[in-house]
């Protein structure tokens, strides 16, 4: 039988939080069929009440009455109206007794509110869009949240961070229940890549160090343009036309960085590009991103997004992202 993937939505949904890992499991149905087999997954979007639920985008999705037989899967969308959710104290105890029928619980974005409420999440590591982390952990103290992460499964409950992590998170699934080609099928399909590592890191670098207004965003530009050169407090200091002590303390007060921590983390994601858009040698990215040697690169690779240069490369080249298809 068909395994019953049920997404679950509420007014001010996030629209992408339901449609990405419903588009998942409805490409995997058609793969399954043009390969003479049975659809695998029985994908619905539920919500209290059933009828018409409208996103935060402005589009209205036609959901299904909470169901009273167990799901396989139960996902959680996000959204701007998931506080409200986490109220509605009778869909809160729907989620805490169904999730104890499924095989499957999981959350998208800050989905992960509402899952909390209902005390699922109690005692798991979890993971939410990253700019909803501390709040999540000063809201559910009894959670292990975690900023950085794209997915994380922790036993039969996985929690995604923003958006398009969502499609990540599925792919996942599809993977752990139907093997690593289907997976790809899929991704080739959707033009995505097979799957970011969950331990990848959910947001750029760059864009976390700026903020608006920044007095630091030249001098970020000018160190992604010269990740060889020295790039000590003293020449950085000199850039930006301040006292070395100014300047650090300035530095960390606006950015929430060291100048070496953020000096590494731009020289990490200039190695993702290259290593994703490149067939460079390892050592030849550590080099020219201003790393001494690859065992450098290794280490802060690691530090920085929990896996290593040659995995990142494995699961997310441009050698094996899907290829564009005819839909």
């Amino acid at each position: 039988m068909p395994k019953a993937i049920h997404v679950l939505a509420f007014a001010n949904v996030q629209l992408l939080d339901v449609t990405g890992p419903l588009q998942v499991f409805a490409s995997a149905n058609d793969i399954a069929r043009q390969q003479g087999l049975s659809a695998p997954y029985a994908p619905t979007v539920i919500a209290s009440g059933g009828g018409a639920v409208m996103s935060s985008a402005g589009l209205a999705l036609l959901a299904e009455p909470l169901p009273p037989a167990p799901s396989d899967t139960l996902i959680i969308a996000g959204g701007w109206g998931v506080y409200a959710a986490a109220e509605d104290l009778p869909l809160v105890a729907w989620v805490r007794e169904h999730a104890s029928r499924c095989r499957r619980v999981s959350s998208v974005c800050t989905g992960a509110f509402l899952l909390a409420a209902s005390g699922w999440l109690d005692g798991r590591r979890v993971v939410t869009h990253w700019t909803r982390c501390d709040e999540l952990a000063q809201k559910h103290p009894q959670l292990r949240v975690e900023p950085n992460p794209i997915f994380i499964n922790d036993g039969p409950i996985w929690t995604s961070a923003g958006v398009t992590a969502g499609i990540d998170l599925a792919l996942a699934m599809v993977e752990e229940d139907l093997g690593r080609a289907m997976a790809l099928d899929v991704a080739r399909q959707l033009v995505v890549f097979l799957k970011r590592p969950g331990g990848q890191s959910q947001f750029s670098v760059t864009l976390s160090l700026q903020q608006e207004g920044n007095r630091f965003d030249e001098l970020h530009a000018w160190i992604s343009e010269n990740l060889t050169k020295d790039l000590g407090v003293a020449t950085l200091a000199l850039q930006a036309g301040m006292s070395e002590r100014s300047f650090i303390r300035h530095y960390r007060a606006d950015t929430g960085q060291t100048p070496a921590r953020a000096i590494e983390l731009i020289r990490v994601e200039t190695a993702r590009r290259m290593l994703s858009d490149t067939g460079l040698p390892v050592k030849r990215v550590a080099a020219q991103c201003g790393f001494g040697s690859e065992e450098t690169l290794r280490r802060s690779f690691l530090r920085a997004i929990g896996v290593t240069p040659q995995a990142y490369r494995e699961r997310f080249s441009v050698s094996l992202a899907a290829d564009p298809v005819a839909l």
